[in-house]
């Protein structure tokens, strides 16, 4: 999924990613620093990314992705993120059901925009 450009690792990339508006979901390590934390939520002010705190930790966040010192994430892709969070929610439903509701909705919304095609102004033909 890195290679696919849905994944943005660690703090430089994941606050680029949320300010240019392609953040689906942000997660974040279990033991970030409050600084992390307060950085991420100044960054999602006025944004419609979720925040997700993870049950892990630093450390098992970092193994996982494969980059040392990592304490967040953002997922830039609908139907991942959705997987994601439905999976956390099959194992912990009180405390990410909601979340993953929400994401499953989102992620209806964008495939029927998508399915719909791009938007025509009214009155105009095709091949004009």
């Amino acid at each position: 999924m890195r290679r696919a450009g849905r994944l943005e690792i660690g703090e430089t990339a994941s606050g680029a990613a949320i300010k240019d508006g392609r953040a689906r979901i942000v997660c974040l390590a279990s033991d970030a620093a409050p600084n992390a934390v307060k950085r991420v939520n100044g960054w999602l002010t006025g944004r419609r990314a979720l925040l997700v705190e993870l049950p892990y930790t630093k450390e098992q966040l970092s193994a996982a992705l494969g980059k040392s010192g990592c304490s967040m994430a953002v997922c830039t892709d609908f139907g991942l993120a959705s997987a994601f969070l439905d999976a956390l929610a099959g194992s912990e439903p009180e405390k990410y059901g909601a979340l993953a509701e929400e994401m499953r909705r989102r992620s209806d919304k964008a495939a029927y925009r998508k399915a719909r095609g791009p938007k025509r102004k009214p009155g105009r033909e095709l091949n004009e």
